[in-house]
């Protein structure tokens, strides 16, 4: 398989759903975290609308992560910028990388939560959230970085499909 010079249509689709999913899920996240409370009091949940978003938001973030993941190794990314620092790039690599895993743990983590009521895993799933807000600031500040830093066209690689 040749390297591509850029993402997709659909690899850049997929990137910009997820952002928006992820963002409602820390948004919206007072309906589903009062629900979840109640839950774990042996109370009956109210199961609103907001409530079905977190969940249904979480699965489409799952299905979407697991896309992304196969697209990737189906077709390939682009390399970095043969200009960046070593170190640069190896930090990005395993951004990317921790990013995808805490896609997925904080998903299946909110799952077990709320499916099969385990409370250790709303605990871990509310650490794996402030992980994954911590790896989003870092993905953000990197492509902030590369584009008025460096000078680079890394961030239009997720913007315009090659």
């Amino acid at each position: 398989m040749s390297q591509p010079k850029g993402y997709s249509a659909t690899q850049i689709a997929l990137h910009w759903a997820v952002f928006v999913l992820v963002a409602l899920q820390f948004v919206l996240n007072d309906w589903i975290g009062a629900a979840y409370r109640a839950l774990m009091r042996g109370e009956t949940p109210e199961t609103g609308l907001l409530v079905a978003q977190h969940v249904i938001g979480g699965i489409l973030i799952l299905a979407l992560v697991i896309w992304r993941m196969v697209l990737k190794v189906t077709r390939g990314a682009p390399l970095p910028p043969a200009e960046e620092p070593p170190v640069l790039q190896k930090i990005a690599t395993g951004t990317h990388l921790a990013l995808y895993l805490f896609l997925i743990a904080t998903v299946v983590s909110g799952g077990l939560a709320w499916f099969a009521g385990l409370r250790a895993a709303g605990s871990v799933h509310e650490i794996f959230k402030t992980i994954l807000l911590v790896l989003i600031v870092l993905h953000v500040a990197g492509a902030l970085y590369q584009k008025f830093i460096l000078k680079s066209d890394v961030m239009q690689r997720m913007l315009r499909p090659e």
